[in-house]
């Protein structure tokens, strides 16, 4: 008799401790649609943050646009200027010779007295190694060997 009081309790046991842990998990339908209204929202949210950065950015391209154009029409005033006010000298100095010449280059040129920096040397010959190789300008003869080499100052030998 004691075995089957004993097999109860634990029976009401077990059920009053699931009873409370699925009141915990909260694994109601209600709470579910709540989750996936929330996943919806912040979508919507994300899509609508994607358009503004969008817009924004197309707005900022215009803007740009707008203000390359009023640069080169001032800068067409200064060179159209500089051609009726000042000596032919001065206007050549100050401004190119053709007004527009600094913004009608599509890219296929440099303009006059540009030229982009060299990273490299020019080779005298095709055998010879570039300015960038990690031997360039060393002689085998001067290396030094790793037992030659002074001890660096991050090494410690243990003695």
């Amino acid at each position: 008799m004691i075995i089957w009081l004993v097999g109860i309790g634990c029976l009401a046991g077990g059920i009053v401790v699931g009873v409370v842990f699925a009141g915990r998990l909260n694994l109601s339908a209600s709470r579910i649609e709540a989750l996936e209204k929330q996943i919806l929202d912040l979508k919507e949210g994300h899509t609508d943050y994607r358009n503004n950065v969008s817009d924004h950015f197309g707005m900022t391209a215009e803007l740009v646009q707008h203000m390359t154009e009023s640069y080169r029409e001032v800068y067409q005033h200064l060179a159209t200027g500089a051609q009726d006010l000042c000596s032919n000298e001065v206007a050549r100095k100050l401004l190119p010779a053709e007004s527009g010449s600094v913004f009608e280059n599509n890219g296929n040129e440099e303009p006059s007295g540009l030229n982009p920096p060299k990273d490299y040397a020019a080779k005298q010959n095709p055998e010879q190694k570039g300015a960038l190789a990690e031997d360039f300008g060393l002689d085998k003869s001067n290396t030094i060997s790793n037992n030659d080499a002074p001890p660096s100052p991050h090494s410690s030998s243990i003695r």
